[in-house]
């Protein structure tokens, strides 16, 4: 990842909040460490002044508030990351194959959104890494 996320990039995320109303962010602060955002347009500077130095940013769209459409649209014989987002509104994630979706299913009853993002097909809208505060970017993602 050589792209930082300067002012460049948080224009393009607004540009994609505008039409959307309100996208997924996933901040990987460490390798194999990730924190989850649901960004609004109401949200978005406070969410970007908490997150940490040389995070690999990486936008997608936002989670899907029928969580049983979600469940029931599991591909069979993949690995996908499932994100949901629990009734007091903290986001969780986890890597699961079709041997786990029935765990998955009851362990997210109660969620008020979702999505599966697959594992072998990387697509988001937008992936950036953090500069430091000189401007450099010094990650190696």
């Amino acid at each position: 990842m050589t792209e930082p996320a300067d002012e460049h990039f948080w224009i393009r995320v607004h540009t994609a909040l505008a039409s959307r109303h309100a996208l997924l962010l996933e901040e990987n602060y460490v390798r194999n460490a990730a924190r989850w955002h649901r960004i609004t347009p109401e949200n978005l500077d406070t969410v970007r002044a908490g997150l940490g130095p040389r995070a690999l940013l990486t936008v997608w769209p936002d989670l899907a508030p029928d969580v049983g459409a979600v469940l029931a649209a599991l591909p069979q014989e993949e690995s996908i990351e499932f994100v949901w987002e629990a009734q007091d509104g903290t986001i969780s994630h986890a890597i699961v194959d079709d041997t786990d979706y029935q765990a998955l299913s009851a362990h997210v009853a109660d969620a008020r959104a979702a999505c599966a993002l697959p594992l072998a097909e990387h697509h988001p809208l937008l992936c950036a890494a953090l500069p430091d505060s000189d401007g450099v970017l010094r990650a190696r993602w």
